[in-house]
């Protein structure tokens, strides 16, 4: 078996894979990318309802958790979203904003996945597909690995780059293999967990669940010093909806998470102003004017509230608008890496340089995207961190190769 020479090799095709690729063979380097699915980009590809949710307007470091909030603050700076944008644009990819800064691509995921592949073989970087990582070996010249699949076959290389994302999304083919890497060569990993998922109940709040399943309403959802201000939707296994999912990165088991429904009405003063019009109308009925229906009569079913606008006293109806904006519920648990759109925790960033994304004990290895201990708010801000961090070590390993 001949053993193939590159100056980089690259785990994962992947948006901060093919971002690192790009920067790498910008200088001439010899780049190769490996994946073990039959696509490249595949998260890209299903991500945003398939149009992509590439980034965030306002993306800055306050919006990634991380044992080291400072960690990202360099790459996140140095590439930005508008850098990013600028690469859209010079593709002639048209996109939009939704809430809350969000921008998705009009048409289809696939175009960012096609922007990324064409510039990459504008500077000659080779992809091999339906590819996996056998073994990898330190030597004294880089690394030496070992390919199997339909690239089969042995690779030397100066840089080996991580990036093949975290446990979210098993049935795309995810495992710990980053963290796996990580360990062997003597790197900590922090604890891992999934984020960015819907939360689950136990079977008493359930039951009550199941009859309003698919029901959607505003929401404050808080958590500690953690609050998201979205829609909150009901299911038949508990809560989903953003602000649960945003929630979801800061919940921890056995704590509670706070809800407050409509939290921009004065609830207070809707109901005392209904009783004044309309005291004969029953309570349940008043919270179905303002509240979905079917939650509504859920609400006041579970709570006991019962009888009219008439008959509650003052102080009743303002118990209720409290209840309705402090609402304590305590979730069993979540849906797991099934449906989380991303892992929490990864490679302890104590160990990577922030600007380079290399292992400070091990010269040429690198750590980019998902792998690493930098976990962004949904609503783009995980993309913003694989473009930055794969910028920021293509850019490096270009700069290196050009010292040599």
């Amino acid at each position: 078996m001949r053993t193939e020479t590159f100056d980089t090799v690259i785990l994962g095709a992947g948006a901060a894979g093919m971002m690192c690729a790009i920067h790498a063979a910008a200088r001439g380097g010899r780049v190769l990318v490996i994946d073990h699915a039959k696509s490249p980009g595949e998260k890209i590809r299903i991500s945003g309802g398939g149009r992509c949710n590439f980034t965030n307007l306002g993306s800055s470091p306050r919006n990634f958790l991380s044992q080291n909030p400072h960690f990202a603050k360099s790459a996140l700076g140095r590439y930005t979203q508008h850098d990013f944008i600028t690469l859209v644009e010079k593709h002639g990819i048209a996109y939009h904003e939704k809430t809350l800064g969000q921008l998705f691509c009009d048409h289809s995921a696939k175009d960012i996945i096609a922007m990324l592949l064409d510039e990459m073989a504008q500077v000659g970087c080779e992809i091999r597909l339906k590819t996996s990582l056998g073994t990898v070996e330190r030597t004294d010249a880089g690394f030496s690995l070992v390919l199997e699949g339909d690239g089969a076959g042995k690779v030397r290389c100066r840089h080996f780059v991580v990036a093949c994302g975290g446990k979210s999304i098993p049935k795309m083919g995810a495992t710990g293999l980053g963290y796996q890497i990580a360990e062997r060569f003597g790197l900590a990993v922090t604890e891992t967990r999934p984020a960015l998922v819907p939360l689950t109940f136990g079977e008493d709040m359930l039951e009550g669940f199941r009859e309003i399943a698919g029901v959607a309403v505003d929401a404050r959802v808080s958590c500690g010093k953690a609050a998201f201000e979205e829609a909150l939707l009901f299911t038949h296994r508990g809560l989903s909806g953003p602000s649960i999912l945003q929630i979801s990165s800061y919940w921890r088991e056995k704590q509670p998470i706070r809800i407050a429904l409509l939290p921009d009405v004065d609830l207070s003063s809707v109901l005392l102003a209904a009783k004044r019009e309309n005291g004969r109308r029953s309570i349940a009925n008043a919270l179905g004017e303002i509240l979905p229906k079917r939650l509504a009569s859920y609400l006041a079913q579970t709570h006991g509230w019962w009888g009219t606008l008439g008959e509650a006293s003052d102080r009743k109806l303002l118990s209720i608008a409290q209840s309705l904006h402090g609402w304590e519920l305590y979730p069993v648990g979540s849906e797991g890496y099934r449906t989380a759109e991303v892992t929490l925790g990864g490679v302890d960033t104590a160990c990577l340089n922030s600007r380079t994304m290399e292992a400070k004990a091990v010269d040429g290895l690198y750590f980019i995207g998902e792998v690493v201990d930098v976990t962004g708010w949904l609503g783009g801000y995980n993309f913003q961190w694989a473009w930055s961090s794969g910028w920021a070590t293509g850019t490096a390993i270009a700069e290196r190769g050009t010292a040599h």
